[in-house]
């Protein structure tokens, strides 16, 4: 996968977490919760927590679908393996989790095996990506 491809991901990504922060705001608007999606139960005191990761993430999704290749060189090597890093924690924790079980729970709400499962997927594919990038960028 080029940059092109994963910033066109990227943009698609922005707008599907664009799409739940509204819904978000929507259900708070018209009193809503508790709501029950896909066997979750989510509260009213999952959103701020909730509102503030959209948000942070819709940030993050449109600088990096829209402004990767105008970063200098050193910066954007940087930025990629720090992003590297972060979500290789991120498939860490998502992996003991899914071998150690039990609950994870952040603020409130307890994270289900399954959502793991796909988290350690997802993360540890971003994780890699990010290090070919960065490596395959290092040398111009």
């Amino acid at each position: 996968m080029n940059k092109h491809q994963l910033q066109e991901v990227a943009k698609f990504g922005a707008g599907l977490v664009a799409g739940d922060l509204l819904a978000l705001l929507w259900f708070s608007a018209n009193d809503m919760f508790p709501v029950s999606f896909f066997g979750m139960t989510f509260s009213a005191e999952v959103f701020l927590p909730s509102l503030i990761f959209d948000i942070a993430l819709i940030i993050l999704l449109v600088h990096y679908a829209w402004h990767v290749g105008k970063i200098p060189a050193i910066r954007e090597h940087s930025y990629l393996m720090l992003a590297g890093v972060i979500f290789a924690f991120v498939a860490i924790a998502h992996l003991s989790h899914l071998f150690v079980g039990g609950n994870f729970v952040i603020l409130n709400f307890s994270l289900p095996l399954w959502l793991s499962g796909i988290g350690t997927f997802a993360a540890a594919y971003l994780s890699y990506m990010s290090f070919h990038l960065a490596v395959s960028r290092r040398g111009r």
